[in-house]
């Protein structure tokens, strides 16, 4: 099976790594002619995943085309070029695996509804949880879940890329596996914010639990399972994201709580923090759809300017209530 990864950023080279490592003929694609040229001659990705070695059997492309005849897709393209990406390529009616996270700003749907819609007759899944690329690429050990309607594809998909430090967990909960994964990003702006601020251990514990008290209500509104929620696409990725300045999302709301502007702190990223255009969707579809998420209406706010001390003390102002509320 010849396997290609959409992609070439720090995530999709790991996951070019994993494929490599089992065995597959691996194509790599990348928008980056710098990254596809260490790629193929130094055998690393020194742009995004500098350090790490890779398999000598991953060929990077910056064609396309190349891709149209693998057997199999991974498709790693920051989530608000999904469409686009896609829509530029050839037969792009095979397996196809969906590895970004994050919700498209224009339409407000779903990664796997957009690519379901570009990619007529695709057979889709989608991969998630609490992953950080260079600790996959390096071989540590990481656990996802494996998502997919057709529970055979998942199989089929999964045997071909599970290792033994990489392990993969299957469910037919696409939503949730998406849900979980968008919402998250949104979050670890938050707690990145309490870290910048200084507001302490606390605060960002509780931030946690609340926010996955928001994640659990939308999800659980857009018909995903709880046990998803609570699984390693959902809780398990939120634990992560919310606990490492090695997360993007995480090192925004940083900025962010020290002070600097969000558009200054976005504007010196090569790396996309996906958090920052899922904020303001997600916020949107919270209020049209009357589901209560007041920390990712915040993150919203502190994106568009607002001050960190007023977005705080609307917080903290909130009415008091029930837990389970």
């Amino acid at each position: 099976m010849r396997i290609a990864v959409v992609g070439g950023g720090a995530w999709g080279t790991a996951l070019a790594q994993i494929a490599a490592k089992g065995g597959r003929e691996t194509l790599l694609w990348a928008r980056e002619s710098e990254a596809v040229e260490t790629i193929n001659a130094r055998h690393e990705n020194s742009l995004f995943l500098p350090g790490v070695a890779l398999d000598p059997s991953i060929r990077a492309t910056t064609e396309l085309g190349d891709i149209a005849n693998c057997d199999a897709w991974l498709v790693v393209t920051p989530a608000q070029h999904m469409r686009s990406v896609l829509e530029q390529a050839t037969k792009c009616d095979k397996p196809m695996v969906l590895c970004a996270k994050g919700i498209e700003e224009r339409s407000g749907e779903l990664l796997h509804q957009v690519a379901a819609e570009t990619c007529t007759g695709a057979r889709i899944a989608v991969l998630s949880g609490p992953t950080f690329a260079h600790e996959v690429a390096s071989g540590l050990p990481t656990a996802v879940t494996l998502a997919a309607e057709d529970l055979s594809l998942a199989e089929q998909l999964r045997d071909r890329l599970a290792q033994p430090t990489f392990r993969i967990y299957l469910s037919d909960d696409v939503a949730g596996a998406e849900i979980g994964g968008a919402v998250k990003n949104v979050l670890a702006i938050a707690c990145g914010v309490v870290e910048g601020r200084g507001l302490g251990q606390n605060a960002r514990a509780a931030l946690i639990a609340r926010g996955f008290a928001e994640m659990t209500r939308f999800g659980l509104a857009c018909g995903a399972r709880a046990e998803t929620l609570t699984g390693l696409s959902g809780l398990g990725d939120l634990v992560l994201t919310c606990s490492s300045t090695s997360s993007r999302n995480y090192s925004l709301g940083k900025g962010i709580g020290e002070g600097r502007p969000a558009p200054e702190l976005m504007a010196d990223r090569r790396t996309v923090a996906e958090g920052a255009f899922t904020a303001p969707v997600l916020a949107r579809l919270a209020r049209e759809r009357n589901i209560d998420m007041p920390i990712v209406e915040a993150v919203a706010r502190l994106l568009e300017g607002a001050s960190v001390d007023s977005v705080l003390e609307a917080l903290l102002s909130r009415p008091p209530r029930s837990e389970s509320a």
